[in-house]
């Protein structure tokens, strides 16, 4: 699975973990939410300065969103 697929898939998981809509995940990173879903869907990939600010609305560290799962 490739980098983008793995964050994708991470922001996903942790945004349903948590009981976030994407809209909800948008407004708390200050992106769009066709952003995020963008993202989730690994159709764009996220820079650094992003996935620091979806880590941050998560309140993670953001090599959490980088992390292979299972």
């Amino acid at each position: 699975m490739r980098l983008r697929e793995e964050v994708g898939l991470n922001i996903r998981n942790l945004r349903n973990s948590k009981g976030m809509s994407q809209e909800q995940l948008a407004l708390a990173a200050d992106v769009d939410r066709s952003y995020i879903s963008e993202i989730e869907l690994a159709k764009n990939s996220v820079s650094i300065d992003r996935l620091e600010q979806i880590a941050l609305a998560f309140d993670v560290a953001p090599k959490e969103l980088l992390n292979k799962r299972g």
